[in-house]
């Protein structure tokens, strides 16, 4: 009798720093996972992490604005694998940016077309480059976590880009869902809001100038009066929820709820 597998797969990108790093320690901390960390630039805090017995990493330097290489070489190295060593297979689609706070009409083009390619193309082209190659995987539960936001289902003046990257995220997955759910050894995917994060992004909002960005007091006051969650724990509530045996029944879903 074929002894179970006990290894899993993580690809997770924007990993290099804020939560993204936070969930890529925890996991690399974990006996048995197999993580690729796909970020603009590498981390050496990440890289110095320590790792769980037979844990390992790899740290793939790709800018998302650009997704078509970085899916490229997911898919080949995939490929390239045999997929019964695996108990599970992951995809955490983590990266984003936010433009500058601004309305639309003043938007700054190149920025615009930056935090649209890294919010909502990339994961996509990812997602289906990982689906694809890991389709006939199965022995491996295979599971896309797309990392969301609440801005993409309420809407914020200046926020236009990320607001629909993240809306477009959500009702992708969806769809991505259904289809799964009609395919043999289909993947469980599931869009999450994780809670406000005390991020990069927040000094970027908080510093946002108040005459183009309305809500930009909100943000600082949520600082001021501690409502914001660390990445580490901010981290720990995502892979708890993604670790749920009931992951995916809900395709779009907040960690609050």
């Amino acid at each position: 009798m074929t002894k179970p597998s006990t290894e899993h797969l993580v690809v997770v990108t924007g990993a290099s720093r804020g939560m993204g790093r936070a969930m890529a320690e925890q996991l690399l901390a974990r006996p048995g996972h197999t993580l690729i960390c796909i970020s603009r630039g590498t981390s050496p805090e990440l890289a110095a992490s320590p790792a769980g017995e037979g844990s390992s990493q790899q740290q793939w330097a790709h800018d998302l604005s650009d997704a078509a290489p970085a899916a490229a070489q997911l898919s080949h190295w995939l490929q390239g694998l045999d997929g019964g060593r695996y108990a599970s297979a992951t995809l955490i689609n983590n990266a984003g940016v936010i433009a500058r706070p601004a309305p639309l009409s003043d938007a700054d083009l190149p920025d615009l077309a930056r935090a649209l390619r890294v919010g909502l193309e990339a994961p996509m082209l990812l997602a289906s480059a990982f689906l694809h190659a890991t389709q006939g995987w199965t022995h491996a539960t295979r599971k896309v976590l797309n990392i969301s936001s609440g801005l993409g289902r309420n809407a914020m003046a200046s926020q236009a880009p990320y607001c629909a990257a993240k809306a477009g995220m959500d009702h992708f997955t969806r769809a991505l869902a259904l289809e799964e759910a009609r395919s043999a050894n289909g993947a469980r995917v599931a869009s999450l809001a994780p809670g406000v994060i005390d991020t990069d992004m927040q000094v970027q909002l908080r510093g946002g100038d108040p005459a183009k960005f309305p809500d930009r007091e909100r943000f600082a006051r949520m600082q001021s009066e501690g409502m914001l969650t660390t990445p580490a724990a901010a981290a720990a509530r995502v892979l708890a929820f993604l670790d749920r045996a009931d992951f995916g029944s809900q395709p779009v879903a907040d960690v609050r709820d």
